[in-house]
């Protein structure tokens, strides 16, 4: 079975060696996967929530896309294009943005962050807050949506908006599926291997420490940058240790097995810090000769880059198109002539139904909150250890019906749910035996919308 990856790219600011050895490589590697159909955007309307200079988004778009062909990208083979080049994106964010709750979205890492800095700084909570940067999930939600990706690449910072393309692609099929599951539910995959590089001064290497290694600068800027790379003061001939070397750790990053033992030994024998930056140098200059030459040469030629991402758009709208094209008959948005079939208007299933809605505890730790049709809150799942879980175990739900449930009292103003012998939820606590008695066949009305 072939699996859908969808992996984003950032267009905003230069590639460093970190993004190299981070993201790129790893990216690349896995798109050469003959069981993976592999996605790879630029997210540049992603971009304008963070920048408002069009000459920096403009020259970021091309610096990327150069480096990602450059790095080995093979645009054949996989489906390699610019958001803003396939409009059915924008389209389906507005129907999702429909469905989407605006709770959800208050529970954002990225708003709630904002709105807790301009507090503490005693400012308007929504001081500075776009709405691009409010709707962010459900833009990301519609890049991962609209190709029914089953897993998605994403660093730890990013799984709360993979879980919420779930919660609203769920939501969407509950509402206009009826019976058809429209939107696969995305999986988040963290790369635990992935390297993470110290930079100049052995903090994680970042833009925003100043302490970058260039990615494609020439072999010269490459030499001066490893030169300003941080050491202690042991002098030549004194043993060092590669163990608390940020330096061996970037030579790590790039060397075979047999060249860090080599390396190692060297460093424990003695080996001079500035004969070590060398060999550094020329370790990083082998790895990325051939395709910083590459890099130079798209970069002067942005027309043929440029036909390179139309040919991606063009491959990526031959799936976006038709699949647009059924959503917007689903949710009604049809042409008049479909209509003509029948004068008579039939008559109208409820669409509301139960739904489930996932998110993440401060701890760490996963739930689900499930509600009936009208939106009342019926049950709050126990801790679970995942995301995957959490779709494991509604699914469970909902395939078993109201029948595989059992509801237990507990302690007489709250009664748990339990499937296969196994408790999974809590009620919100009753005042009376009547009230609980209501609220227990309640959640096997409300389950029963689920299965039809």
């Amino acid at each position: 079975m072939t699996t859908r990856i969808l992996t984003g790219i950032t267009t905003t600011g230069t590639p460093h060696l970190g993004n190299y050895a981070g993201a790129i490589r790893p990216a690349i590697l896995a798109s050469r996967d003959a069981a993976a159909d592999s996605f790879y955007f630029l997210a540049d309307y992603h971009a304008l929530i963070k920048c408002d200079d069009p000459l920096r988004i403009q020259r970021s778009r091309l610096e990327i896309a150069a480096t990602w062909l450059a790095c080995g990208l093979d645009a054949e083979r996989v489906t390699f294009y610019r958001q803003s080049d396939v409009p059915e994106i924008p389209e389906l964010t507005w129907l999702l943005t429909c469905v989407t709750a605006k709770g959800l979205l208050n529970r954002a890492h990225a708003y709630k962050a904002s709105v807790d800095k301009n507090v503490e700084n005693g400012e308007d909570p929504d001081a500075g807050v776009t709405m691009g940067l409010y709707s962010y999930p459900v833009l990301m939600a519609a890049d991962i949506l609209m190709f029914n990706a089953h897993k998605v690449p994403v660093g730890r910072d990013q799984i709360q908006h993979v879980e919420m393309a779930r919660d609203i692609a769920q939501r969407f099929n509950h509402l206009f599926g009826n019976g058809r599951e429209f939107f696969t539910l995305p999986e988040a995959v963290i790369e635990e291997g992935v390297a993470t590089l110290p930079g100049l001064d052995g903090r994680k290497m970042s833009k925003s420490y100043d302490n970058t290694i260039p990615l494609f600068g020439s072999a010269k800027e490459l030499k001066a940058a490893v030169a300003r790379i941080v050491t202690d003061s042991r002098l030549p001939g004194e043993p060092k240790d590669p163990d608390n070397s940020h330096l061996f750790t970037l030579y790590q990053a790039f060397a075979t097995a047999q060249q860090q033992s080599d390396f190692r030994q060297q460093l424990l024998d003695g080996l001079a810090w500035g004969d070590a930056k060398q060999r550094l140098f020329e370790l990083l200059d082998n790895e990325l000769g051939e395709a910083r030459e590459l890099y130079h040469q798209l970069i002067t030629k942005p027309a043929e880059l440029e036909d390179i991402l139309q040919a991606g758009a063009a491959k990526a709208r031959r799936i976006a198109t038709p699949f647009l094209g059924e959503l917007r008959e689903a949710v009604g948005l049809r042409n008049f002539r479909s209509e003509v079939k029948s004068a008579a208007p039939a008559k109208k299933k409820s669409s509301k139904v139960a739904r489930f809605a996932s998110f993440r505890e401060a701890d760490g730790a996963f739930r689900f909150r499930f509600f009936a049709p009208d939106g009342e809150e019926l049950l709050l799942s126990r801790p679970l250890s995942n995301p995957k879980a959490i779709g494991s175990l509604t699914q469970r739900l909902i395939a078993g019906g109201p029948d595989a449930l059992e509801l237990r009292e507990d302690e007489g103003d709250q009664f748990t749910l339990w499937l296969d012998d196994e408790c999974i939820a809590d009620s919100p606590h009753f005042e009376s035996a009547e009230a609980l008695d209501a609220a227990m066949l309640r959640v096997r009305e409300a389950l029963a919308t689920l299965v039809g």
